[in-house]
């Protein structure tokens, strides 16, 4: 597959991804965990059916030290007993966030659950890496970004 558009060699483009990626570092360099962090990109990614998206942050997070079975069980992080109760209330408000379009928004109890495990910093960070990855996946989708090229810091 090939892209439809060079999103780093357009320089509209470029200019729009310098700023998200801006973003995405000042949440990379909040208090929100980055195991916390890489999950949440990940389904996120897995809802949107973001190839690029995926491909790019399994691997980030295999480098960091995520073991292949959490990665492996993030689609169905419900039946799994792997992820804390910290993680869960993350990858719910984060299913629920990338789902706004379906109507139901995020439901209070489910805002609950997180605000019971993350600070103000860590709901904001929460909030805001919910945002950008949904963005990136747009991007991705839009312009057909193609899957299985990425290497673990290859973007800086």
């Amino acid at each position: 597959m090939d892209a439809r558009l060079d999103l780093f060699g357009t320089p509209l483009a470029g200019k729009v991804l310098r700023h998200i990626n801006s973003a995405s570092k000042v949440i990379g360099d909040s208090t929100l965990p980055a195991a916390t962090q890489e999950l949440v990109k990940i389904r996120a990614s897995q809802i949107n059916g973001c190839g690029f998206c995926l491909d790019m942050h399994t691997k980030d997070a295999a480098k960091a030290g995520e073991t292949p079975l959490r990665l492996n069980l993030v689609a169905a992080w419900r039946e799994a007993t792997v992820f804390t109760d910290a993680e869960r209330a993350a990858l719910e408000l984060a299913e629920q966030g990338t789902r706004v379009a379906d109507g139901t928004g995020v439901s209070d109890e489910v805002w609950a659950e997180a605000a019971k495990h993350y600070d103000e910093e860590q709901l904001a960070a929460l909030v805001s890496i919910i945002a950008v990855i949904n963005a990136y996946n747009r991007l991705n989708i839009l312009t057909r970004q193609p899957a299985g090229a990425y290497e673990p810091g290859m973007f800086g």
